[in-house]
């Protein structure tokens, strides 16, 4: 399963041809869901291809100077079908069984900046960035914390400890966050019929990207039976309304859309599927994504790697494309405790969808993604002493703002002494824990920054949230794994940062203000 959660922001190189236009407007038009092409010369051709390979996905960039009409006959002629091909970036989805598909296609420099394949398991016929598993909220303690919250109060708010950490209980008291302003939910899909999220929901611009191309219909984009309740949690942390019923979000007046992109029965994020995210987000008007989830099948992605160059480049593309379309991203920093400042780490769980092989890699040249993309937001999670949580992954110059993600070792005086953060999953509510948790609160800070200023840029928007963020120094002492103070000895600061907190917690009163 993916880990929801992900590490740095970095400034990559653009390719030249992406720096003549900001669309793209140089390839030819062609259909979202784009119908393979060729002649029967062409067919003959591809009919040769090794095919004996297993069937797996492809991302294929564009230089500037291709055609979709020629990249899309390179892609059949060895041996591919094409997917989807989003225009405005100059990306092809594709899918083949020909082992060397990446390899000629690259070969066609005139067409091609990069290609790679996005997995390393055979596509089926059809992760996450919490840190353990959900606990659900029982009857008994949701009545207790019902019977000890306070007038005006949602009936479990007393136990969220986050909310009062940021002042979003004050800041709702001037501005809850405006309608017109939507986050979207780039995750495991949303349960869009809990009580306490039906409200704010906006289904017009919700989807299903598994695959890679946007599925509209009816409850699309909900989680799988058999899937994960990540979505729906983080869904109520960032916009539950205040109804009198369960929790408050940090910004209850927004809408809140899902787009799925996560696949059935192993919750792998791949980069077909968050590519198409972005672009979903970006043409449907949204204003706010939330992305607490690395994208499969590798941690950190290398561009010395031909493949998983080619899936930052994607990814960069479609990110990019988004930011110039008034969307600001916000992705969490990982729940491993690295240092992503550091000269090496060691990942040990890539590929994560067959068989992971160590590595040593330098951060600065294998990034984790969504994260570490140019423009992006990275999250650190603290708990309710206000200390890095114990599996936060961090970094100077890394980090740029921090929030509530929760911490079993930091117990609040709540009703249930829950460290971790309560919020809505299908069928009630639960306790989660994760860089995953702390990203919707600041999703939702940024919400309502949005909605206090609604002409703002994405990264003008990004500027505010640093600026109004409570600078935090680095602690003497935080928790480790066990539970146990340690001296915090690998927090670093500078250029009036940390590497644990950013330019410091955000905070949704100075937001609204």
């Amino acid at each position: 399963m993916a880990h929801l959660g992900s590490g740095r922001r970095r400034v990559l190189a653009v390719p030249v041809g992406l720096a003549l236009t900001a669309s793209l407007a140089f390839l030819p038009s062609v259909a979202a869901s784009a119908a393979p092409l060729g002649n029967t010369a062409d067919a003959a051709t591809a009919s040769k291809a090794d095919t004996t390979g297993p069937k797996l996905s492809y991302v294929a960039n564009l230089n500037a100077y291709a055609t979709v009409k020629a990249a899309t006959k390179a892609v059949e002629r060895a041996g591919g079908t094409v997917v989807t091909v989003h225009e405005q970036i100059g990306v092809v989805v594709a899918h083949s069984q020909n082992p060397e598909f990446a390899k000629q296609l690259r070969a066609q420099r005139g067409l091609f900046v990069s290609v790679g394949a996005t997995r390393t398991a055979p596509l089926q016929t059809v992760q996450t960035t919490e840190e353990g598993t959900t606990q659900q909220l029982s009857a008994a303690d949701a009545a207790k914390a019902a019977a000890d919250a306070a007038p005006g109060q949602e009936p479990l708010e007393s136990n969220q400890w986050d909310l009062r950490a940021i002042k979003a209980d004050q800041a709702h008291k001037i501005n809850d966050g405006s309608p017109d302003v939507t986050v979207g939910i780039i995750d495991t899909g949303v349960d869009d019929t809990h009580p306490d999220l039906a409200a704010n929901f906006s289904k017009e611009q919700s989807a299903n990207c598994v695959g890679g191309v946007p599925d509209t219909s009816e409850g699309a984009w909900r989680p799988y039976v058999d899937g994960s309740d990540h979505g729906t949690h983080v869904a109520g942390t960032i916009g539950a309304p205040r109804n009198g019923v369960g929790v408050s979000g940090v910004a209850p007046g927004v809408k809140l859309a899902a787009i799925k992109v996560s696949e059935p029965g192993t919750s792998l994020f791949y980069t077909e599927a968050v590519v198409c995210g972005f672009m979903f987000a970006a043409e449907k008007g949204i204003e706010v994504t939330n992305n607490s989830y690395y994208v499969d099948p590798w941690y950190f992605n290398c561009k010395t790697d031909d493949d998983q160059k080619a899936l930052v480049e994607a990814l960069t593309r479609a990110s990019n494309y988004a930011q110039r379309k008034g969307v600001l991203n916000v992705a969490a920093a990982g729940n491993e405790n690295f240092d992503l400042s550091a000269d090496s780490i060691v990942d040990d769980t890539s590929p994560n969808d067959t068989t992971p092989v160590p590595r040593t890699i330098d951060p600065r040249v294998c990034l984790d993604v969504p994260t570490q993309l140019p423009g992006v937001v990275t999250v650190t999670a603290t708990g309710d002493k206000g200390f890095k949580s114990y599996y936060s992954s961090f970094g100077l110059g890394v980090a740029d703002v921090a929030a509530p993600g929760g911490d079993k070792w930091q117990v609040p005086a709540t009703p249930d002494a829950n460290g971790r953060v309560l919020s809505t999953i299908p069928g009630g509510y639960g306790y989660k824990q994760g860089t995953s948790m702390a990203t919707p609160h600041v999703a939702g800070v940024a919400a309502l920054l949005k909605s206090a200023h609604p002409s703002a840029t994405p990264s003008q928007l990004q500027a505010m949230l640093k600026g109004q963020a409570t600078k935090t120094a680095c602690p003497a002492q935080v928790y480790d794994a066990t539970g146990a103070l340690i001296n915090a000895t690998t927090c670093e600061s500078k250029w009036g940062q940390t590497g644990y907190y950013g330019y410091g917690v955000v905070d949704a009163l100075k937001a609204v203000k």
